[in-house]
């Protein structure tokens, strides 16, 4: 298996002690964790977009051109890039442009994002939230192996003999995989183009991502793809590693209960993916995507997901935890050393082999 850090470079005050930074302050914050995170061993950074609440991460192309400058090896994600607001022309430049900064290290994570107030906020009609996922992904799927595209849509206008420049670092398009939470929508996208699957596995019950994941298999191979190729990244729901699992739930116990109620939303009440049901620390533990606990217990948790999505990416954040930069650096270095070995060894993969 291999293993990245997600941020979705949040910035809202401590759900205990109501501190707040300054945005500078944290955007530094997030360049010199992914810093950290190369030599610590990880395989990926990955920063997320975001366009409404208490975030950061509505440039992640700045924060990952910082990062192609400071870094030599770790691969740089996205998580997701929000395709279906944005101009597939505008993205298809921006990221041949970081892929050729970062040689090729570069890979997309494509969503309609987590937070529906950002179509408003672009003049967008959420109805349709769907259809512009697909006719933007295919548009961007052309302008990265095509020169001299001519092309006709629904939602931007009509394009005649384009070629967008730069083009994609020693001409091979970035891997795209397709960041699914809630609906079927995603992994069928991703089924149809041979694509990998990004699940979110970071709010609800294990089943509800399953059912993504299995949806993904069943199309990927129906649409005539070998399913040895068939990838699938896996998130989580947050990391604390104490010595023992009851250190751990001790330790981080008013820390994450009091942030459930800071970011519970009574008006999504209902709604998949939104608000999660584990409200208590036992019950995230026990039940939850959340990887809290001592190494053993984290690395048993890890392989427990793996039976059910069988994936080759894990994706672990540290930043959403109330702890501090040097503490978060902390707990990347104790994952690596560990609890990343033993998962590696007992869940091979060939993602990202070397030819």
């Amino acid at each position: 298996m291999k293993f990245q850090v997600l941020t979705i470079v949040g910035h809202a005050p401590h759900a205990l002690t109501g501190e707040l930074g300054s945005a500078a302050d944290r955007l530094a914050e997030v360049v010199e964790t992914g810093v950290a995170a190369e030599e610590i061993g990880f395989d990926a950074y990955a920063v997320g977009e975001r366009h409404a609440g208490a975030f950061l991460s509505s440039s992640p192309t700045a924060l990952l051109g910082a990062l192609a400058a400071r870094t030599s090896r770790i691969r740089l994600l996205t998580g997701v890039t929000v395709l279906a607001i944005a101009d597939p022309v505008r993205v298809a430049e921006d990221y041949a442009t970081l892929h050729q900064l970062s040689r090729g290290r570069l890979e997309l994570v494509i969503g309609k994002g987590a937070e529906a107030g950002h179509f408003d906020l672009f003049g967008l009609d959420e109805a349709l939230q769907w259809d512009y996922q697909t006719e933007k992904y295919e548009l961007l799927r052309r302008l990265w192996r095509e020169e001299k595209v001519t092309w006709q849509g629904r939602f931007r206008p009509p394009l005649t003999d384009t070629t967008t420049v730069p083009r994609p670092y020693e001409d091979r398009p970035p891997r795209v995989w397709h960041g699914s939470a809630t609906s079927l929508h995603s992994p069928e996208l991703a089924a149809r183009h041979g694509d990998p699957l990004f699940s979110a596995n970071a709010i609800q019950p294990r089943a509800a991502y399953t059912r993504l994941i299995e949806h993904y298999r069943e199309r990927f191979e129906a649409y005539g793809h070998d399913p040895r190729t068939a990838h699938v990244g896996a998130g989580s729901g947050g990391l604390f590693i104490a010595d023992t699992t009851q250190e751990a739930i001790s330790r981080f116990r008013d820390f994450y209960e009091a942030r459930v109620r800071q970011t519970h939303r009574p008006r999504l009440e209902g709604r998949p993916g939104y608000n999660t049901p584990f409200r208590t620390i036992e019950e995230a533990v026990a039940d939850g995507p959340h990887l809290i606990g001592s190494p053993q217990q984290i690395i048993d948790k890890i392989l427990d997901f793996h039976q059910a999505y069988r994936h080759d990416l894990q994706s672990v954040t540290v930043d959403s935890s109330g702890l501090t930069s040097s503490e978060q650096i902390d707990q990347l270095r104790r994952f690596a050393e560990e609890i990343a070995p033993v998962v590696r060894r007992e869940a091979p993969t060939t993602l990202w082999r070397q030819p």
